[in-house]
């Protein structure tokens, strides 16, 4: 059989992430009761990481072993990747000792060259084009506060990176749309928003992106990998640093979400990821209950409730 690979979100169709999203809940509701669940014993989860991480590290290294099996970490400095092996080599070794990878590299097509050599299959971590991890943890925890995201707005301030692209391709496929601000020249891809034309507007006032949403999001102004821009960034993102004034322009009830790490006083006011409408804590933990339900499926299948 053809290993089952989650590199985009668009790898999945709108059933099976509904399917997800509720084995997200069963298994949260189980972690929160204390009740052990480990369909995955004396399995092994393989961790490869090229860029630094926090919560994806922790999320799927604790989820491995809360659902029974192991997790091994490998950096790029304890593989022969940093001596030049071929990652198609690396692939074709990897998957025929461990069951599903996590890979979180730089870009999309390194990781899509180690997936169609692997025998298991392979989760996108972070790569410099996507995040459906982080996509699959922020859409659960709307479900879980607000119900369905079909028909709702989602408004995105800040630079047109992963996170945004990943949040165009949710949206046409669960039906939502996304209002995006950014600054000239951090456009979102032109061709990752050929694909999800329809499904987003384009703003150059965030005050207006976040008109009426129900949903305010953002990120870092300089993500990993463009730290020699951050100087002219923080000059191009002044005005959209998400503060009080712009959370008044989305819907009383809107949520807050930003996937972290955060810099207060930059892209987020400290008023508006510690005040109420911010639902940070409750994404980030969704990232270790959504990624056990990933891992469940993609090992396991769907499983009866």
């Amino acid at each position: 059989m053809t290993a089952k690979h989650f590199l985009q979100l668009k790898d999945f169709s709108a059933g099976e992430l509904g399917y997800l999203f509720d084995r997200t809940r069963w298994i949260k509701e189980r972690f929160k009761r204390y009740e052990a669940y480990q369909p995955l014993r004396d399995r092994t989860l393989a961790m490869v990481f090229e860029k630094a991480s926090t919560r994806t590290r922790v999320a799927f290294e604790a989820g491995m072993n809360q659902l029974g099996g192991i997790a091994i970490n490998l950096n790029r400095g304890d593989t022969q990747l940093s001596r030049g092996e071929p990652i198609e080599d690396v692939a074709r070794v990897i998957s025929r000792m461990v069951d599903v990878v996590m890979i979180r590299t730089f870009e999309q097509s390194i990781i899509e060259r180690f997936a169609a050599h692997s025998r298991v299959p392979v989760i996108n971590g972070l790569t410099n084009e996507y995040h459906p991890c982080q996509i699959l943890a922020d859409i659960y925890t709307y479900v879980e506060h607000r119900g369905s995201i079909a028909g709702r707005t989602v408004a995105w301030v800040g630079d047109g990176n992963n996170v945004c692209n990943t949040w165009l391709e949710a949206a046409a496929i669960l039906g939502f749309t996304v209002h995006v601000a950014t600054p000239p020249g951090y456009e979102v891809n032109a061709q990752i928003g050929a694909a999800c034309r329809g499904h987003y507007q384009t703003y150059a006032d965030p005050m207006e992106a976040c008109h009426g949403a129900d949903l305010v999001t953002t990120d870092v102004w300089t993500s990993m990998g463009f730290e020699a821009e951050n100087a002219a960034r923080q000059r191009a993102f002044a005005d959209w640093m998400v503060d009080a004034d712009m959370m008044r322009q989305a819907k009383p009830d809107a949520l807050f979400m930003h996937c972290l790490p955060a810099h207060r006083g930059e892209e987020v006011a400290a008023e508006v990821i510690d005040g109420p409408q911010s639902v940070v804590w409750d994404e980030a933990e969704n990232r270790l209950h959504a990624q056990k339900a990933l891992l469940e499926y993609l090992v396991c299948g769907r499983v009866n409730p």
